[in-house]
């Protein structure tokens, strides 16, 4: 009973520094300061909440994502996503290209933004 309880006592400790190491954190370096649409990617947002920016999303190529029954989903290192419905974005996309912002925490990869491209 006393290793179950120092076991316990254990994963209680460890589990703030387990949340605290998942959470995202941005990484504007500043090397898309002067790209005439970083105003527009720092403004979007989804109902989730803001995407950050263009720096902290990444281009999608159009194999790894797709439409399947009126649901995105899309491939991020080798596994499929479902992309929940709050996180896409539906203003017009002046990148022309995919772009989906992850959110990866202990508890796994989340879509905190999805932006669809022109698949052409």
């Amino acid at each position: 009973m006393d290793r179950l309880k120092l076991s316990l006592r254990g994963a209680l400790l460890a589990a703030p520094l387990v949340l605290w190491g998942g959470t995202a954190l941005g990484r504007d370096d500043g090397r898309y300061a002067n790209s005439p649409l970083k105003p527009w990617f720092d403004s979007l947002r989804s109902h989730l909440g803001p995407c950050c920016s263009d720096a902290d999303g990444f281009a999608v190529a159009d194999p790894d994502w797709e439409s399947h029954n009126g649901r995105y989903r899309v491939r991020l290192d080798g596994e499929w996503i479902e992309v929940p419905d709050e996180a896409v974005i539906t203003e017009p996309n002046r990148a022309g290209r995919t772009m989906v912002w992850p959110v990866k925490t202990a508890f796994g990869v989340s879509i905190r933004c999805f932006m669809p491209g022109s698949m052409i």
